[in-house]
């Protein structure tokens, strides 16, 4: 429903205050049921997941979904207003509200409370319950995202409510394809860790589901930035999309695009001397060698989500489906044939050939219904130099950590250079 009203309130600019009422209620509505519907399986479900005992689980877990799907309608309305600063202080409260009370209860209190003796136990012992455990983290989630709701009500108020069913038809037949592509995209992303928690013996199991979410935090740097830019790209790209150059934009965004995730890539992966140590223990750190693939991997997810706004653009999210689908078929096969062979190393080529197979047929598919023309050849040719880069510099590499990460560094500069070489122009466009 965002991605619906950044296309109606472009397509009908006069009742953009009507298409964000419909969508808001119609997400209020759905958001209810979706809670109602959990409390009611809560038990199954919990067991289906493998919280045996712990049906309150599933109901937080509803809560903060119902919440957070509520929030993004108003998210999505400050983003098409251009309101970054509100979004990005909303969205920091949250952040920093869930990990303040994780750090307090998880950390502190769990420390108090186990300590022999200290000045604040008695009043640790009154607010802190020992038995919830990991409780804690779901009940600070769902706390966040209710009270994320509660500092958009301005937002909420500030329009009349008023649904619109024959609006809502219109916008539930664009925007429903995009709930399927959702759905597949959530089991490309979380799929992996479930199958290897299926295909492996219990104790290897946990172990390599361990190992392989701890690389994955490297990778999040990339995430960062992608879900960054999808939060400015859409709305601009829904508002300039009239222009006579828009297509000339698209194009130009997402060479800039590449060009800054390659950076991350290469950045990244020149200094994993110290980067590895955010990953955890030396234990932990035995799966480093995933990493270049996972940031491949999200780099390629990136730029499929960059091109996707073929398809909402022309009203044709159908193929966002399909394109979606395909792409989780993709990551089961691939993850039941490989998981049983060489574990998680399997699942993060799987996770890099699924993103990049959407990518490409994403590429073709736009190409003939809504072609735009991207600089293939520099795309390519500044992803091949970052890519070609890292591996010279494990051909060079010594025992000697220092002269390896000044070295390393050496070869970014060099990248950065070559971008300066041949985008000089565009870049102080830019300024």
């Amino acid at each position: 429903m965002e991605t619906a009203l950044f296309r109606f309130s472009q397509k009908e600019p006069e009742n953009k205050q009507g298409i964000y009422s419909t969508a808001l209620i119609s997400v209020f509505i759905s958001s209810i049921a979706f809670v109602l519907l959990a409390y009611i399986f809560s038990g199954s479900l919990a067991n289906l997941i493998k919280f045996y005992g712990h049906p309150e689980y599933v109901v937080w877990f509803s809560i903060i979904i119902a919440a957070d799907a509520f929030a993004a309608v108003s998210f999505a309305k400050l983003r098409e207003q251009g309101k970054a600063k509100r979004f990005a202080i909303i969205k920091s409260i949250n952040i920093a509200l869930t990990i303040s009370l994780n750090l307090f209860f998880i950390l502190f209190c769990k420390q108090v409370h186990e300590s022999a003796s200290s000045s604040f136990k008695p009043l640790v012992e009154k607010i802190f319950n020992p038995t919830l455990g990991i409780g804690y983290v779901f009940i600070f989630n769902m706390i966040s995202s209710l009270l994320t709701v509660v500092m958009l009500l301005p937002t909420i108020l500030n329009v009349k409510l008023v649904f619109d069913s024959a609006l809502w038809k219109r916008m539930m037949i664009y925007a429903l394809p995009l709930l399927i592509a959702g759905l597949a995209g959530t089991a490309n992303d979380t799929l992996d860790r479930i199958l290897l928690s299926y295909l492996l013996p219990p104790g290897e199991a946990m172990t390599q589901i361990g190992i392989y979410s701890a690389c994955l935090k490297v990778s999040v740097i990339m995430s960062i930035f992608i879900q960054a830019f999808r939060f400015a790209a859409e709305p601009f790209f829904f508002g300039h999309s009239k222009e006579k150059d828009s297509k000339e934009v698209m194009a130009e965004v997402l060479k800039f695009f590449v060009i800054i995730c390659s950076l991350i890539f290469l950045g990244t992966m020149m200094n994993m001397h110290w980067i590895q140590y955010f990953i955890g223990t030396a234990k932990f750190r035995t799966g480093i060698k995933v990493v270049p693939i996972l940031l491949l991997a999200n780099m390629f997810l990136g730029i499929f989500w960059n091109q996707s706004i073929w398809f909402k653009l022309s009203g044709q999210t159908h193929f966002g489906a399909f394109l979606s689908i395909f792409g989780a078929i993709i990551t089961i096969i691939l993850n039941i044939y490989w998981i049983p062979r060489i574990g998680y190393v399997g699942s993060a080529w799987a996770t890099l050939i699924c993103y990049a197979s959407m990518m490409i047929a994403s590429y073709f598919l736009g190409n003939k219904h809504y072609p735009v023309n991207y600089d293939i050849k520099r795309i390519l040719g500044y992803l091949t130099l970052s890519i070609t880069l890292y591996l010279f510099s494990t051909w060079i590499k010594t025992s000697y950590w220092q002269f390896n990460l000044f070295m390393n560094n050496l070869l970014v500069l060099g990248f950065i250079a070559v971008i300066w070489r041949f985008e000089k122009t565009n870049l102080r466009k830019l300024r």
